[in-house]
């Protein structure tokens, strides 16, 4: 990509190396053959990033990196910009009547966590290993036809054919609930409906599973003070998402740039 065909990227007075951009362009998708639509994207990530640290320096900030896994920190100017945001945006927890109001505008969606009652078959494979992988799925669609035109017969099958342990019981794996199972399995019982076969078998680092889900407990509304600070919590959250997004708009308004286009962002 020729770098000369983009406008230098100026930031009030500050211009950004070419380089800064040209190494963003790889996080940003644009259609093939349209180097340019990349460029801008990265063109008013980076300004955005410039605009922020800038900021942070004029308030005379200092990057104190904080863990983000074991062992991994944060950058300095992700630190720098962190801290900008945590000390610029200041949100107010919400009133207890606010609080009372979000929950009353549906108590359905506070919920206790479903039960699924599950059974499975399951094709051992390693996915990693692409002929094992497509030779355990070659038997898991085989098997999902069996159990297709014979659902009575899904017991007998998982014991003789099913590679998890459960076969001893016919494929019963009991109740489970969110966070017993890994999430890809999870997701299917998500969807399913009680006494629903999976059409077709789902993939997981175990293997091809077919799934029968056995019984399905919707878990109970829960009242008002078992939910209030998860409640508080996710408002606390849009608010200051919404605070955060007006006070760079601030800073964007403010702001000498040329080279990309904040203002459309």
């Amino acid at each position: 990509m020729g770098h000369a065909l983009f406008p230098d990227l100026i930031v009030n007075g500050e211009t950004v190396p070419h380089a800064a951009v040209a190494a963003e362009t790889q996080n940003h998708d644009a259609p093939k053959g349209k180097p340019g639509i990349a460029w801008r994207k990265a063109a008013n990530a980076v300004a955005m990033r410039t605009l922020l640290l800038q900021e942070a320096r004029r308030r005379g900030l200092r990057a104190e990196p904080a863990e983000v896994g074991p062992g991994r920190f944060e950058t300095d100017e992700e630190a720098l910009i962190r801290g900008l945001l945590d000390t610029a945006v200041q949100v107010a927890p919400p009133s207890e009547d606010d609080l009372r109001a979000e929950w009353a505008r549906d108590p359905s969606r506070f919920r206790a966590p479903p039960l699924w009652e599950v059974s499975h078959i399951l094709c051992a494979c390693d996915p990693r290993d692409k002929a094992a992988r497509e030779q355990a799925q070659a038997r898991a669609v085989a098997l999902t036809e069996r159990v297709s035109g014979n659902p009575r017969g899904f017991a007998k099958l998982a014991a003789e054919h099913s590679d998890c342990g459960s076969r001893s019981s016919g494929g019963a794996l009991g109740q489970l609930g969110p966070g017993d199972t890994v999430p890809e399995f999870e997701a299917v019982l998500r969807k399913l409906a009680e006494g629903e076969i999976t059409s077709a078998p789902v993939l997981t680092r175990h293997g091809w599973h077919i799934v029968r889900m056995d019984a399905v407990a919707e878990g109970a509304v829960l009242p008002f003070e078992a939910v209030r600070q998860k409640i508080s919590d996710a408002m606390e959250k849009a608010s200051w998402a919404c605070e955060a997004r007006a006070f760079v708009n601030r800073l964007v308004a403010s702001a000498e740039i040329s080279g990309a286009d904040l203002r459309s962002v």
